[in-house]
């Protein structure tokens, strides 16, 4: 047999922007693209589509696709009607695609339903914001809620608006914005918090339909190569703090209960609730089996650099009154983290602008003083853009930094423009700076706002090449494989307190790792492509199943 290389499996996913109310989260919506139903029809057991298919029927005689069920035909039309209106905005690099998708989407679904979904990144057409306006004529009896690739903002059509109670009468909830034309006028985009006042007004995904998408998820994850995630859960700014609490026990606990679950998951829950964690785990543990783990809890400092809600220091270049939206108070910050790092639970804190990454850096530095030492691993989720010094002060303190080496594809082109040239190279992504001496660098995915891919991550930390670039962006920043590697498996292992089990292949670990397309660790080096051909969790084969 050739075993190829076989590299450790334990890859942490950092799902950390996605939540809103499950369907409208990019996040679930994403997930729920892999799933053979629709929002109010049953589940299919088979879907063909990307077909021609002649349905000798009068109404409709030829269509795309088709969902089966029990044997009978569920239903026919194009594939976004199977997807229950979804559309997926991916890729998408002009005004006309954008709007031709979503009228697609408005026409093969049913008057007053939702359309759903997201993907769109406004840079691949230039930059230019969607406005409402773009959509309306195309969607007159629809509400319409698509979020951007990052899950800090959303459009919605002036249905949604209506539906939800949004007007130009309403004011930005705090640690968001509702984005308003030069007179006032509401302009249908939502960023950060703002986005709460449009969630409750979309309908929930079923209960059974996020029990499928975690089986669904799971099994794609590790066609990958995953086999364990960190899922910070439905949780971003606007989101009800509930709905990571509601799929712990209805989603997760029901998996583990009936052997469902298929690969390890370390659970994260929103600082705000970090008692009721506490209670969990005084009563039952970290570890609740082989195949949950209770993490710790998490925050955000700020918001995005594609929705120009990351928090920087200097404003974006061409707006001199943006710097980003700083989306928690300090002390309020400070405190929660404080009472948290007490009770002798882990903290993560999302932060992407550099004075956002500041102001997480001193948090961590004043809790860590006046509560003492001990090992409390903290962790700053994507510590994306830094200012002069900050990647030292994480080697200094001991401060994990949680980074997603995909992001900077759709980020190289994008920095420059929103923050200048000069600073967006001096500050973005320093992997190697955060590296350092004894520094704890850990790479994850960020599914769905990037594809769960660690193979091709580790490609992009080694080669730095974005699309269309000939040469690396900031070529002293790139990592070995060695590097790239560790930081997926034993410091991302390390990063969540589980290296005593995972993260690496030693006696006495648990046996998860995969085995890959090549036996060429030269040709990985180099930046090679290669495939998952078997992914094992417990030295037992997941995948292929």
């Amino acid at each position: 047999m050739n075993l190829s290389i076989v590299i450790s499996a334990f890859v942490v996913l950092l799902l950390s922007i996605l939540s809103l109310p499950l369907l409208d989260s990019y996040y679930w919506s994403s997930i729920r693209s892999l799933l053979p139903f629709t929002q109010l029809s049953p589940i299919a057991d088979l879907v063909v589509w990307n077909g021609t298919i002649y349905t000798s029927d009068a109404s409709l005689p030829f269509a795309d696709s088709m969902a089966v069920r029990s044997g009978r035909v569920l239903r026919v039309g194009s594939y976004s009607s199977l997807k229950m209106g979804r559309v997926e905005l991916q890729a998408v690099n002009c005004k006309e695609e954008f709007v031709r998708r979503i009228e697609e989407a408005a026409r093969d679904s049913k008057p007053g339903s939702w359309i759903l979904g997201g993907g769109w990144n406004n840079d691949l057409w230039g930059g230019e914001l969607p406005v409402a306006s773009w959509v309306d004529e195309v969607t007159p009896a629809n509400p319409v809620w698509v979020t951007r690739m990052d899950g800090h903002m959303g459009l919605a059509n002036s249905v949604a608006l209506e539906v939800a109670g949004v007007s130009k009468l309403s004011e930005d909830p705090k640690g968001g914005t509702i984005s308003r034309s030069a007179d006032g006028e509401i302009s249908g985009l939502l960023i950060d918090s703002a986005m709460k006042l449009l969630l409750a007004s979309i309908p929930e995904v079923s209960l059974n339909e996020r029990r499928e998408a975690l089986v669904r998820a799971s099994k794609y994850a590790l066609s990958k190569g995953v086999t364990t995630v960190v899922d910070f859960g439905r949780y971003s700014p606007g989101a009800p703090v509930e709905f990571s609490w509601q799929d712990f026990s209805d989603v997760y606990q029901w998996a583990d209960s009936s052997g469902r679950m298929i690969m390890r998951v370390c659970l994260f829950f929103p600082m705000e609730t970090w008692s009721l964690l506490l209670d969990q785990i005084n009563k039952f543990g970290r570890a609740l089996s082989q195949w949950i783990y209770l993490g710790g809890v998490k925050a955000f400092a700020d918001g995005s650099l594609g929705s120009k809600s990351a928090l920087f220091h200097e404003p974006y270049v061409n707006e001199p009154h943006n710097r980003g939206l700083q989306l928690i108070e300090h002390e309020r910050l400070l405190n929660m983290t404080m009472t948290s790092d007490k009770s002798g639970l882990q903290v993560a804190i999302h932060a992407i602008g550099d004075k956002a990454n500041d102001l997480v850096l001193d948090v961590y530095q004043s809790v860590g003083s006046i509560n003492g030492v001990r090992d409390r691993r903290f962790r700053i989720e994507h510590a994306q853009h830094l200012a002069m010094g900050a990647a030292a002060r994480f080697s200094q303190h001991g401060i994990i930094a949680s980074v997603q080496p995909d992001h900077l594809l759709d980020d190289a082109d994008s920095a420059s423009k929103k923050l200048g040239k000069e600073r967006a190279d001096l500050g973005s992504y320093l992997f190697r700076s955060l590296l350092g001496s004894n520094g704890s660098l850990v790479f994850g995915s960020d599914w769905p706002v990037v594809d769960i891919d660690p193979l091709h991550s580790i490609r992009t930390a080694i080669k730095r090449i974005p699309p269309g670039w000939e040469d690396p962006w900031v070529p002293t920043e790139c990592l070995t494989l060695k590097e790239a590697l560790n930081a997926y498996t034993i410091s991302a292992a390390q990063a969540c307190f589980l290296d005593n089990d995972l993260g690496s292949l030693a006696p006495g670990k648990l046996a998860d790792f995969v085995i890959l397309s090549t036996d060429s660790w030269d040709h990985l080096a180099a930046g090679g492509s290669a495939s998952v051909v078997a992914t094992y969790v417990g030295g037992v084969r997941s995948f292929p199943w």
